[in-house]
């Protein structure tokens, strides 16, 4: 009987094992194959090519795709550069273009490898060519005293020069940037001038001229501090502005100094500070003072006209310093006028790249020019510049604890 039992479950296993396989293989063979989706490949926005300016130019695109792509240059261009050349699926690259500095147009193809076929259809970049082109000041003024001074030159090409009267001055050194040039002094009461006048040597329609004005023999003293050139000219950028006790010896020589601030935490030292071709008087809670050199070439008693540029410190947030300005003398000597209120705030462009120009263009303004008078002035006159005061505290009463001015182009004439 036992045996029997044993016998007859093993035909039952026989028989149920291979309804159970076979209910599986058809189970799994009713089940569809998983459906392969077709490859593709896009740009978003289906942009065909980019045209651009001479200028340097990054743009993105947004790609499209459920396949390894890759960007490759047909020329190997380098002034195009693709990043990231790869993706696998859905992605961004970018196109860095550089500026163009060539009189030409260029031109580069892209082709787009999508799973290890190039698509059909290029993607064509142009770039214009540049403009020979000279840009000069839009006015110069040569000291009376004479002198060495510069030209700024901003160009793309080789030139050359000319003077309407070279009578009184002399060619120093050229470089592509800077035409250096010697001036004899003025003994004249009247200002004279000379047409500066540079043009291209390859492409001789391309001249830029600019006037040259040297001022009369009536002027003692001018300064439009140009050998001055650390930091930046945006007023609100600080970085690598220079203190005067860190100027080179040259720089002292021309006998600008300032007063050495010792209200406490000052750290003993002046607070003025050197821009590109302009000062800075004060920092933080102390001020600083800006002392001009003696009027050297004053005969006797004389009354003076004195002008000067200013403008106040203002934070690229819009934050205002004080924007007091007291004037005085050191020696003889008496001020019409001893103190300004310096309120030509600056109005920054909503584009950063626009403030460089913005900053320099406020110094044209009319707005940006002071004047006064000193009666009895002599040969040992000192003109003295400050900026609010030398302690700017809260204990002093200076609630916003800064009272920064710039200052430029400072002239001192007799008044017959």
């Amino acid at each position: 009987m036992k045996n029997k039992n044993i016998t007859n479950f093993g035909r039952t296993a026989l028989i149920v094992l291979p309804l159970f396989l076979l209910s599986l293989f058809l189970l799994y063979s009713c089940k569809e194959d998983p459906v392969q989706e077709d490859p593709f490949f896009s740009l978003e926005g289906s942009p065909t090519g980019l045209t651009l300016t001479k200028a340097a130019k990054t743009t993105s695109y947004v790609v499209r795709s459920n396949r390894p792509w890759e960007v490759v240059k047909k020329s190997g261009a380098d002034w195009l550069k693709v990043f990231p050349e790869k993706g696998d699926a859905d992605g961004i690259f970018k196109i860095y273009v550089t500026e163009n500095p060539l009189f030409v147009a260029r031109t580069e193809n892209l082709a787009f490898i999508v799973d290890g076929t190039e698509q059909p259809v290029l993607f064509r970049v142009d770039q214009a060519g540049n403009v020979p082109y000279i840009t000069l000041p839009a006015t110069v003024t040569v000291p009376a005293g004479g002198g060495p001074f510069s030209v700024d030159v901003v160009s793309n090409v080789t030139w050359t020069y000319s003077l309407s009267d070279d009578s009184w001055l002399v060619e120093g050194s050229v470089t592509a940037q800077t035409l250096n040039l010697v001036a004899e002094m003025n003994t004249s009461d009247d200002p004279r001038e000379v047409t500066l006048t540079l043009t291209s040597v390859d492409f001789p329609d391309v001249s830029e001229s600019v006037v040259l004005t040297q001022s009369s023999g009536k002027v003692v003293l001018e300064e439009d501090f140009n050998w001055l050139n650390y930091g930046n000219v945006v007023f609100y950028t600080t970085t690598n502005e220079t203190r005067i006790d860190n100027w080179t010896q040259d720089q002292k020589d021309r006998g600008w100094t300032s007063t050495i601030n010792t209200v406490t935490g000052s750290g003993n030292t002046a607070m003025l500070y050197a821009r590109p071709g302009f000062v800075k008087v004060g920092k933080t809670s102390y001020g600083g003072d800006l002392i001009s050199p003696a009027f050297a070439k004053l005969i006797g008693t004389q009354t003076v006209t004195v002008t000067f540029k200013a403008i106040p410190y203002m934070t690229k947030a819009g934050a205002m310093d004080e924007n007091v300005l007291k004037v005085s003398v050191i020696g003889p000597g008496t001020v019409s006028q001893e103190q300004f209120i310096i309120d030509n705030w600056p109005v920054y462009p909503a584009d950063d790249g626009a403030h460089t120009d913005y900053c320099v263009g406020m110094w044209s303004a009319p707005e940006a020019t002071r004047t006064f008078t000193i009666t009895g002035a002599t040969s040992e006159t000192q003109i003295k510049f400050l900026g609010g005061d030398y302690d700017l505290t809260t204990e002093a009463g200076r609630p916003t604890r800064k009272n920064r001015i710039f200052l430029d182009d400072i002239k001192v004439e007799i008044v017959l």
